[in-house]
């Protein structure tokens, strides 16, 4: 297990727990054996503000992680990850949100949206594997939109790239996340995999 190594590029947007969801992955790696370093690009960003992380497993001195080099790229949100799309590596994995938070301009009628479709294609025509999943759907259903974080590692946890199962999420979510929220996070968990697995 200790021979695995990957870097994992985590994007979307201020407020939605993507630094959670970093520190969480990485205790979660800390705790199966592996060698872990974790790091901010930009910072913790404004609510509604890009926010960019990094975790790397399995001996690198660096948390950078630079264009075309991340395995994994985890978008919250999706238009993050179409902009998050340089970094991943020829044929890497992308898992992320099928839904939009709308940035500022956006709100105020001055940008439009990318259609979903087009922020698909694009991902297909250069990741080896992908999931996309409505998360914040997910985690309203499970009884927090916050648990939307916990939705997409649930995907990357199911999807067979990691030497751990979804068993060890849940093990991480019962052990670092307040007791509050931990009931919501597992039921976000469960419907991620579910729909993971039958798409």
């Amino acid at each position: 297990m200790a021979e695995t190594r990957l870097r994992i590029y985590l994007t979307g947007v201020g407020g939605q727990g993507t630094l959670t969801a970093t520190t969480l992955l990485s205790r979660i790696m800390l705790d199966e054996g592996l060698t872990v370093v974790s790091g901010e690009i930009h910072g913790m960003a404004q609510r509604g503000g890009v926010v960019e992380s990094t975790v790397l497993v399995g001996g690198w001195k660096s948390p950078s992680v630079y264009h075309g080099e991340a395995d994994i790229v985890l978008g919250f949100e999706a238009l993050e990850t179409y902009r998050g799309l340089p970094y991943l590596a020829d044929r890497g994995a992308v898992f992320s949100s099928s839904e939009f938070i709308a940035p500022p301009g956006v709100a105020a009628g001055r940008e439009t949206l990318p259609d979903i479709a087009a922020i698909r294609e694009a991902v297909q025509a250069r990741a080896g594997k992908s999931c996309f999943l409505p998360i914040l759907s997910i985690g309203k259903e499970a009884g927090a939109v916050q648990s939307a974080n916990s939705a997409l590692l649930a995907a990357f946890f199911a999807s067979g790239l990691l030497p751990m199962g979804v068993e060890a999420l849940e093990r991480g979510i019962n052990r670092y996340l307040p007791p509050k929220v931990v009931d919501v996070n597992l039921k976000a968990v469960a419907r991620a995999v579910e729909m993971a697995q039958s798409a």
